[in-house]
């Protein structure tokens, strides 16, 4: 590959990239019905896009359950959690029922995809605007220096045959990436160093969402989850990381008495 060729793709990603970030901090800083209705509908496009792949033939099914999972997300953050995590699991369990092929694979990923909404309105609700600006830097943080040192280092892949892109330069910049945030959040913050670790635990789980998605990319036969972002392929693509990452927070941090030193 080129060096042209390498980098060929950089100004669309990065013009895509910078009109996310307006639009989430838009949403990140009016917080509540705001930040709900933007998670929202980045869940019901998720949805959208995941059903796409599993049953590409099936176009009024993948709108139908993106449009509830839409929904589901944005309901289930005002009600109690009890009544709320049901509701929010009400559009895996109607997708399994309703596909013929690839069920697993939908419920499993629907799951996260649902989970991970409400754990990063949860985020923002519960933690405030530093902790959820945290969780982004860190999930942006292990992609751009992952994205970077594998462009500029490559060597040994990581699992090239479901991800070949993907090398072990870039995933272990990552992980240096995750733990330069977590310093910098524990000086601002004044959380316990072991911010550091789990911003690294953090970037480990939005790499293990990244591969999950690519995984099934290759099983459905597809490059991209859709192209409604240029440069970027769908939103699924652009958001696989921040699945894992929320959801593992979500999970995990009930455990570990997150922020460190601060709760």
């Amino acid at each position: 590959m080129s060096e042209a060729s390498k980098w060929s793709d950089l100004t669309i990603r990065l013009g895509s990239a910078i009109l996310m970030v307006i639009v989430g901090l838009f949403g990140l800083l009016f917080g509540g019905h705001v930040f709900h209705v933007l998670v929202a509908l980045i869940c019901g496009l998720m949805m959208w896009e995941l059903v796409r792949m599993v049953t590409p033939l099936n176009a009024p099914l993948a709108l139908q359950l993106g449009m509830l999972s839409a929904f589901a997300s944005f309901v289930a953050i005002y009600i109690p959690t009890g009544f709320g995590l049901p509701l929010l699991l009400v559009p895996a369990f109607i997708g399994f029922a309703q596909l013929t092929k690839n069920r697993v694979v939908y419920l499993i990923f629907s799951v996260m995809v649902l989970l991970a909404g409400f754990g990063m309105m949860s985020v923002r609700d519960d933690l405030g605007f530093t902790w959820m600006i945290w969780l982004i830097v860190v999930v942006i943080a292990t992609d751009v220096l992952g994205y970077f040192a594998g462009r500029l280092i490559g060597g040994p892949k990581f699992w090239p045959a479901v991800s070949p892109k993907k090398t072990w330069s870039g995933t272990v910049f990552g992980w240096v990436g995750a733990a330069i945030v977590g310093f910098i959040f524990t000086i601002y913050t004044g959380a316990s160093f072991e911010l550091i670790g789990i911003s690294i635990a953090v970037a480990m789980a939005s790499q293990m969402g990244d591969i999950a998605e690519s995984a099934i990319k290759r099983m459905m036969g597809v490059k991209d989850s859709s192209t409604l972002i240029p440069g970027h392929g769908g939103v699924l693509d652009r958001f696989d990381g921040m699945l894992g990452a929320a959801v593992f927070l979500l999970l995990v941090g009930q455990f570990i008495g997150f922020p460190p030193g601060i709760v």
